[in-house]
């Protein structure tokens, strides 16, 4: 008992090791449950996880799931224990209870009366307090076959300590596992996967001081030990793994005493050139990987082909060329040449190229499930074995029955040419992550610059080992290596390939760019902000590689068939056996049916194996992800980021879509049409007033009341540049402004502060008339003619007095009009939500063609607008900004942000609509349901395959058509069904997204 260790587990706040913008929007959630008076997250409830406490415990002798539940049952028993989870490959038991109530000793005791043997992990085996951050790692998984892989691969990783949560995908072999590094690595998850039967590799993670550098030179251990002396004597190195077999080093940095850019040229120094280190990219690894994936398969194939057409050619052929037919029938010992030829041709096809299906069906069959390996192998082993069996009793009796040593053969080589085309097919799927991430450059300009900051050079360099705070250059129809800012030059850049937006975006001093954006005219230099995974670009790819990696819910649907189909399959070939052989042997068929070298029990036996051989469990795996991925990539080409395959679903069945008013469905620039005093103040010392006051607002009204007052005040008097005018705003802007006391901003209303020594009140109508400030009728008439036409106003009071009024107007997105009219078209209910009044409200509705608006309403209270519109059951999608809009997008069904080409990371919201443009809605609604149209369509046919093919294949037909399906042909009929699917999933990427006009055109009944 020594060795225990105690972990305290921590409550969500205490999960501090997220990015800044997720635990922004976990405050804005927060802030939203405190509002409506629930408790937020990490309350009470994390006050009670913070007293509990984790053990883990080694178990000795489980060997199988049923042990594991045994644990779990005996260790849940105990009193004070809240949570149990027992990993059967790592023999491991994670513990969570209250000290309170329990001590080790009862969890020890526990697992030892169930029969086991239990030993507490050591310190440095125990996980430290979970407080720590959490790494999300990929990881590609070979030898998974069908979603009864997937399954197994995912719960077997969810049981492993340390890890909070995995997902598998099918079609692109990676699996993301989300994990605490201090509980479990890397490594153990690999071998937990190995141990699982199936081959494992880390790809990458989220964590920003470890990196992977291939290294070219290193050939002899000369080399190698050049290498460690360098590594050993930099500073900042916390560890390094040197793999000599693949030339790559891994290693462990402190990102703040030693940069990735200096490790490089170090090593390249030290070693006099003669090493020159790289950083490997993992999706060129992952690039890799598919291509030794698809010719693995291939020289497999040819493989089988070349042994599998002597064996064809010999069955067929050969009996109707005298010669050669009376050279295989001569006799080498007890066996014909012929037989023995096929015999030992068919062996090499069976144990040596079919190899990994008898690897897959035994790691399979090891675990408890079932794949299409098994069916295969449960096909060929039994045409096999009795043509074997009917060799040998041949060459000792003299009676030869019939061998179908060529129908084994030729299944493998059918199966095996499925496969390859599956594999060249589901790498087309990916087409748009590879397009992606093409659009990186490989190389970047650095320019050199001595201490006093002037130019002295410029250096090439990788892209990779650009760093925040370099300066770059672009030079004209380069592309941008880095997200950053511009500091010298003027230019265009084509931002298609991010935004979708066609024309060329002009860039000058302090203007932003975005990595892979391309330069078109002008040189540029550039300060890189942001590299490596915090550009645009990558959380781009992210997003969608981990929408491409979710499930769809329809999916369970796969998974639940998929683990009840092959018993069920072999079960039918059982019957399908019995039932033929029964028939024969009480002569219920004419014995014409048999054919004369045959019998009753090889004519049941064929019709046993072609049910086997036939059935495909694949196709049904590989409708939905394989879909998913080609729909989430388009997405991603038209600038509509999906978030996960559930997201996807939904937004098929959307029955209202809820605008927020504001940077929605307008613009998001609001600009002040028109100034009114009602007294005796001039207008100019009434904007001077007006801009005092707002000039400590953040609001964007305040913005753009400031911004008036000063082009009212300075107007002729400005230089031409944009930065010339900024630097001239903030020069003058203390002169001009009057001090303003005791300033507070009224949520909702408006704002409210002192002036010299006299009360100032600038907002909206109600904060004028709560504070007894009476509005005159001439006032009062030109406000609700300012509402009317869709204007906010804005009423200044000065020490009690009404002195005047602004009309501020944000003009519609000019797509917006005709964007609500398609949703009408496609049967979907537009709502407009807003804290503005209700006459403004409503005239904006009215210019756009909204009916159903909701005015004046708080932050907080669009999520009870969203939740009542929940309440008969419809689904709804809220359009929002994603910041003050996030309690309303995370209570949507679907939550869709406006991203505006760099604000894609917002949690909240289930979708990001890059290029800020409303047509982007009804593309994702249409792509989803074109997609879920194409799924449906993959099942059915799936499904319809083998409904209608296990009936033939059993021989079904033959009474009446006469009509049998050779297993070969079976084989060759299971090895295109899945191909075919897939292929109906690739018709996707002909997707267009629909012109507006043609959606007007539609009518839904």
């Amino acid at each position: 008992m020594a060795h225990l260790q105690l972990s305290a587990v921590a409550g969500r706040p205490a999960a501090a090791g997220g990015r800044g913008d997720e635990m922004e929007d976990v405050a804005l959630l927060d802030s939203y449950d405190e509002e409506m008076g629930m408790p937020a997250p990490g309350g009470a409830a994390a006050g009670e996880e913070e007293a509990a406490a984790e053990a883990h415990v080694r178990v000795t002798g489980m060997t199988c799931s049923a042990c594991t539940s045994a644990v779990e049952a005996a260790v849940s028993a105990r009193r004070g224990v809240r949570r149990v989870a027992v990993s059967l490959l790592q023999n491991r038991a994670r513990v969570v209870f209250d000290p309170a109530l329990a001590k080790v000793e009862d969890i020890v005791e526990a697992i030892e009366d169930a029969g086991f043997e239990a030993e507490i992990i050591p310190d440095s085996a125990v996980s430290q307090p979970k407080s720590q951050k959490t790494l999300s790692a990929q990881f590609r998984i070979g030898g998974m076959t069908c979603a009864n892989c997937v399954n197994s691969v995912e719960g077997i990783l969810k049981k492993l300590p340390g890890v909070k949560g995995a997902v598998v995908a099918l079609a692109t072999s990676l699996g993301e596992v989300e994990y605490v590094p201090s509980a479990i690595s890397k490594d153990e998850i690999v071998q937990a996967i190995e141990d699982a039967g199936f081959e494992a590799a880390f790809l990458q993670s989220s964590e920003q001081d470890k990196i992977l550098l291939g290294v070219i030179g290193l050939h002899t251990e000369r080399d190698v030990e050049v290498l460690h002396d360098i590594l050993k004597k930099m500073d900042g190195l916390r560890q390094f793994d040197v793999n000599t077999v693949l030339s790559e080093v891994e290693i462990v940095f402190d990102p703040e005493a030693v940069g990735l850019r200096s490790i490089v040229d170090t090593i390249e120094m030290g070693s006099n050139g003669r090493l020159k280190a790289h950083v490997q990219n993992p999706y060129t690894r992952g690039a890799s990987n598919d291509a030794q994936e698809a010719s693995k398969m291939l020289n497999l194939l040819c493989s089988s082909l070349f042994l599998s057409i002597p064996v064809f050619f010999i069955r067929m052929v050969c009996p109707s060329i005298p010669f050669l037919s009376t050279l295989l029938s001569m006799h080498c010992g007890p066996f014909l040449m012929g037989d023995l030829l096929k015999w030992i041709l068919v062996s090499i096809v069976q144990f040596v190229v079919g190899k990994r299906f008898y690897v897959a069906a035994y790691r399979a069959l090891k675990h408890g499930s079932t794949n299409m390996d098994v069916l295969v192998v449960l096909g060929t082993t039994a045409s096999y074995l009795y043509s074997v069996c009917a060799l040998l009793y041949g060459a000792f009796t003299g009676f030869r029955p019939p061998v179908y040593f060529e129908t084994s053969a030729m299944i493998i080589t059918f199966v095996l040419f499925g496969k390859y085309l599956e594999v060249l097919a589901k790498g087309k799927t990916s087409d748009a992550i590879k397009k992606l991430v093409e659009l990186v450059p490989s190389t970047a300009l650095l320019v050199l610059k001595d201490k006093e900051g002037k130019h002295v050079g410029e250096r090439e360099i990788d892209a990779l080992l650009v760093q925040p705070g370099d300066v770059l250059k672009v030079l004209p129809g380069s592309k941008v290596p880095a997200d950053g800012v511009v500091v010298w030059g003027t230019s265009h850049v084509n931002e298609s390939m991010i935004t979708g937006e066609s024309a060329p975006v002009p860039k000058e001093v302090s203007s932003v760019v975005i990595g892979g954006t391309i330069n078109l005219h002008g040189i540029l230099h550039i300060q890189a902000t942001k590299v490596g995974s915090g550009t645009v670009l990558s959380q781009i790819i992210s997003l969608v590689e981990t929408a491409q990696m979710s499930k769809a819910p329809i999916q369970k649907f796969a998974d639940y068939v998929a683990s009840i189909f092959v018993p069920i399959v072999i079960t039918l070939s059982i019957v399908t056996f019995s039932v033929w052989f029964l028939c024969g042997w009480l002569g219920a068929y004419p014995n014409s049916w048999v054919s004369e070298n045959s019998n009753c029990f090889v004519f049941s036996l064929m019709f046993a194996i072609s049910v086997v051989v036939i059935a495909c469990p694949c196709a049904l795996g590989l409708a939905t992800p394989t879909a998913v991925m080609v729909a989430t990539g388009i997405g991603a080409n038209h600038g509509v980021l999906v978030k996960g395959g559930d997201a996807l679903e939904r937004v098929q069945n959307v029955n209202y879509v809820v605008f927020d008013k504001t940077g929605t469905l307008t613009q998001g620039k609001a600009v002040v049409t028109t100034a009114k005093v009602f007294s005796g103040m001039d207008l100019g010392d009434f904007l001077t007033l007006v801009a005092s006051a707002e000039a400590s607002s953040e609001h964007p009204l305040a913005k753009a009341v400031s911004d008036y007052a000063f082009h009212f005040h300075f107007f002729g008097k400005l230089p031409s540049s944009k930065d010339g005018i900024e630097q001239r705003k903030d020069e003058v802007l203390s002169q001009w402004l009057h001090e303003a006391e005791d300033f507070s901003a009224v949520p909702g209303k408006g704002v409210q502060c002192s002036i010299n020594g006299k009360h100032v009140l600038v907002g909206n109508r109600t904060l004028i008339t709560e504070n007894g400030v009476t509005i005159p009728p001439e006032a009062e008439n030109f406000l609700v003619d300012l509402e009317s036409n869709a204007k906010t106003g804005i009423l200044v009071a000065y020490d009690g007095d009404f002195v005047g009024l602004m009309g501020i107007t944000d003009p519609l997105k000019r797509e917006a009009a005709v964007v609500v009219e398609g949703l009408k078209k496609l049967g979907v209910h537009p709502v407009m939500l807003t804290g503005d009044n209700w006459r403004t409200a409503q005239a904006v509705a009215k210019e756009v063609g909204i009916e159903d608006v909701r005015a004046e309403v708080m932050p907080a209270g669009k999520a009870d607008v969203v939740r009542s519109l929940q309440k008969d059951g419809s689904i709804v999608a809220m359009v929002g900004d994603g910041i003050n809009d996030s309690p309303a997008l995370a209570a949507a069904d679907v939550g869709m942000a406006i991203g505006g080409g760099t604000d894609i990371a917002i949690e909240a919201a289930d979708y990001v609509l890059v290029r800020n443009n409303l047509e982007d809605v009804i593309t994702a609604i249409d792509l989803s349901r074109k997609t879920f149209s194409r799924i449906r369509w993959n099942y059915f046919f799936a499904m319809a395959y083998n409904v209608v093919a296990i009936p033939v294949a059993a021989g079904a037909l033959f009474p009446f058509t006469g009509l049998q399906m050779p297993p070969w042909l079976a084989g060759a009929c299971m090895a295109f069904s899945s191909v075919s699917v897939v292929c109906s999933s690739l018709l996707l990427r002909r997707y267009r997204k629909p012109r507006l006009t043609t959606v007007l055109q539609i009518t839904v009944e």
